[in-house]
């Protein structure tokens, strides 16, 4: 097999580790992030033949290059089959402008595409060794449903999400809470960043090594590398044949897990002209971006778009890493990165409550397409983007805004913009009906280590 690329950590004082070492720990030992140490091409001719691929053949082909040596080609190919049978929706709005629809997986979020390949990676590598696993993840919205659904009912993980109670709808609530089985769910009287620090302080206590634990959420490379491949989807898609061009993406962002996979896929060698990184109201990274200084919002605002409630996203290690810099797991720059280049191939905007639903409102009554607030968010940063750069708005340009979960999870919100109820989609039938089981939990983590001592 292919020499195996190893992952070090972006506090740069764990161990390189394999693939496999990294999707099972999570988090390295040293609190730091886990990167790839180089990360793979894809060329021109390639990216074109993406064109006459399948959505799984063209994940295959960008998974597997961070997993050389780790996983045969065959065993890879089913598990991309089997985890991506679902529609990836390009909806035209105007010229070459689109939305894509990340929300039809089971749980209706973009979150399916990363928590499902990841859920059958783990099982691979835990059924291989004959090990068992204890996941932590705490959650702002959709992660929490796409993970607990993932890996629901397999015999050798337990999940544990942590959410901030007031925070989540109550589908994306009943999502995770109607589960059971190896599921635990625990809500808190807090802020998202309050549940992920408790999960990071649980990853670093020695007292809890025997629990095998590992995460689930961004911080964990193996939920990043699938979303990489939507954005070579999309522009296999739209691009024009025999013609070079170069795509603009504008992603919402919360913990920064999303955008993260399009840098990665851009230094792969998507041809991007353009990450638009739209945020709500917690503008940490607009303000970082614009003066180079980094400063966390503690705590987060809370806003329609709450899966990005996020007054510090745990990926921005990562980023800051990829343009050369060095920032710990509390948000302290140690090396600065190159900030020219990160403005050059990077934009952001913080989007109020009153753009994202102004922008909902707009886009049903001028193009008949509903938006749910994140997705909004994406458009709007977009439409900011082109205020600002006119020239950018040409109508041949290539755009792509990312709409990252049904608007039938916000019904409330959508229903007091836009008037209408957002028709219910399979995945979320059924679910009012079910019972819950949830427990209420304070922010303290000697209350957290004693319910993770007790139960498992």
């Amino acid at each position: 097999m292919e020499q195996r690329l190893l992952y070090y950590s972006t506090n740069l004082k764990a161990e390189a580790v394999s693939f496999s070492q990294a999707l099972l720990k999570g988090q390295a030992p040293d609190r730091g992030l886990y990167m790839p140490q180089s990360i793979p091409g894809i060329s021109p001719d390639e990216i074109h033949h993406y064109s006459g691929l399948s959505y799984p053949g063209i994940a295959f082909d960008v998974i597997r290059r961070f997993l050389k040596g780790e996983i045969a080609d065959g065993e890879l190919k089913e598990l991309v089959t089997d985890a991506y049978d679902f529609p990836v929706p390009l909806e035209k709005v105007y010229d070459r402008k689109y939305i894509m629809r990340l929300d039809q997986g089971p749980t209706a979020s973009f979150k399916d595409f990363a928590a499902r390949m990841m859920g059958r990676l783990m099982q691979y590598y835990l059924k291989k060794n004959g090990q068992k696993l204890l996941i932590l993840t705490a959650t702002s919205g959709d992660t929490g449903s796409a993970v607990a659904n993932a890996f629901y009912g397999l015999d050798s993980i337990q999940v544990v999400v942590l959410y901030p109670g007031s925070e989540v709808t109550d589908r994306q609530r009943k999502q995770m809470t109607t589960l059971g089985k190896n599921v635990h769910v625990l809500a808190l009287d807090a802020k998202f960043d309050d549940c992920q620090a408790l999960v990071k302080q649980a990853f670093s206590d020695p007292d809890l090594d025997h629990l095998s634990l590992s995460s689930a959420n961004s911080i964990n490379i193996g939920r990043l590398i699938p979303q990489i491949v939507y954005y070579f989807y999309a522009f296999s898609r739209l691009r024009m044949d025999n013609h070079p061009e170069q795509i603009i993406f504008s992603v919402p962002s919360g913990n920064f897990g999303d955008m993260m996979g399009g840098i990665f896929a851009m230094k792969m060698g998507l041809p991007v002209k353009k990450f638009i990184i739209a945020t709500n109201e917690n503008d940490e990274f607009p303000k970082y971006l614009e003066t180079g200084k980094y400063e966390k919002i503690e705590p987060s605002r809370n806003c329609i778009s709450s899966a990005m409630n996020v007054g510090h996203p745990s990926n921005l290690a990562r980023l800051v890493a990829l343009y050369g810099g060095m920032m710990d797991e509390k948000g302290i720059i140690h090396r600065a990165a190159d900030m020219d280049l990160m403005r050059k191939e990077i934009f952001s905007v913080s989007i109020s409550d009153q753009q994202t639903r102004e922008t909902i409102r707009n886009m049903f009554r001028d193009n008949h397409l509903i938006l749910e607030p994140h997705g909004a968010a994406g458009w709007a940063g977009m439409l900011e983007y082109f205020t600002l750069y006119p020239k950018d708005y040409q109508p041949e340009q290539l755009c792509v805004s990312l709409e990252t979960a049904h608007p039938a999870k916000f019904p409330e919100e959508i229903k007091k913009t836009i008037g209408l109820d957002p028709e219910l989609p399979e995945s979320l039938e059924g679910l009012d009906g079910k019972p819950e089981f949830v427990t209420a939990m304070p922010v303290d983590y000697l209350e957290f280590k004693k319910f993770l001592l007790s139960s498992f």
